[in-house]
């Protein structure tokens, strides 16, 4: 017989990440473990409120299939029953890690791929003035990949200003939805010109047609307007990239049918993260061994992580320990 128990944490940031949607200073999580057999697996989604998810309502859903969970479903039930959700993300990457303790295997060996190894991620600059997101990507210079998040104040300054104090690594601009298609045509010289290598969801997911048959110089990647992988038929046409984000999908399951799906329709790969904790991201670096960009750096921002998470040099990461997510 299972138990579950699920629960909310918090995890106050090490600065303030500001985004054009709002600013954060914690990262509020769900917690979910299921026990079995003298093992405990675990996993973690992050309710956001963009989707209309809150820790309450992720605990309410969680609490809603717990007695399918403690007679033993499996993640294919789960995935039936809930929607992609933070909710059903914690539930399905706690019972990947359950299986792989009870089998005395790793996922990834479940899974037949080899052991996540040190992965290159991401270092996100905040939104802020031009001078203060300079002088933030100065301390980033020598990552392999810096993610730049701008708004409609003074996007070009922005951008700018990063490139200047950044000039050598990748770079990935993340409007979070805040532009217009205008906007996007008038800065097509600036992102060519600056070496950007990836222009993240500009438009609102619901007003993001206007992307349909638009020829950019630089690939633009799809963050909410694409969770799961029936999503891509209408996406092929506005993006060429996938962000594919564990608590969008409700967990590895459907992110590994989305990867999947979107390799086989020639689209390229991108992981990403909310604010989290390394529970969170190891999961994730599993879709990340197949991703041209990969931004899972949710866990740097963290005054303290969970034990066993995460580390960073230089825009490298190194996986969690096996105690905390992924079996032996």
């Amino acid at each position: 017989m299972r138990s579950l128990n699920a629960r909310s944490e918090t995890f106050p940031l090490i600065a303030p990440f500001r985004i054009s949607r709002g600013v954060k200073t914690a990262a509020d999580v769900v917690t979910v473990e299921i026990s079995a057999e003298g093992h405990i697996g675990r996993g973690e989604g992050v309710p956001y409120p963009r989707y209309g998810e809150t820790i309450e309502s992720a605990l309410a859903a969680i609490e809603g299939v717990r007695g399918a969970i403690e007679a033993g479903a499996g993640r294919a039930e789960i995935n039936a029953l809930m929607p992609p959700s933070a909710a059903r993300n914690a539930v399905d990457c706690a019972l990947w890690d359950l299986e792989a303790r009870l089998a005395g295997k790793s996922v990834s060996a479940l899974l037949g791929r080899p052991a996540v190894g040190p992965t290159p991620t991401a270092l996100t600059v905040s939104l802020d003035t031009p001078e203060a997101m300079g002088a933030a990507a100065l301390k980033l210079a020598d990552a392999p990949l810096v993610k730049v998040k701008v708004d409609r104040s003074d996007p070009a300054a922005q951008i700018r200003a990063v490139r200047a104090a950044a000039p050598k690594p990748k770079l990935i601009v993340d409007p979070n939805e805040s532009w217009t298609i205008a906007e996007v045509r008038d800065l097509q010289s600036l992102l060519v010109d600056l070496r950007v290598d990836l222009l993240e969801q500009p438009l609102p997911a619901d007003d993001d047609a206007a992307l349909e048959g638009f020829r950019s110089a630089v690939p633009i990647a799809a963050d909410e307007s694409a969770h799961v992988a029936g999503d891509l038929d209408a996406l092929m046409a506005k993006y060429q990239v996938i962000n594919i984000k564990l608590d969008k999908t409700g967990g590895l399951t459907a992110a590994l049918e989305l990867a999947d799906a979107a390799r086989a329709k020639g689209m390229g790969l991108m992981t990403g993260c909310m604010i989290c904790s390394s529970l969170s991201i190891a999961p994730a670096l599993i879709i990340a061994a197949n991703a041209a960009f990969t931004d899972l750096d949710g866990p740097i921002w963290l005054a303290n992580d969970r034990a066993g998470g995460v580390t960073c040099t230089r825009g490298i990461l190194t996986p969690v320990s096996p105690e905390l997510w992924g079996g032996a």
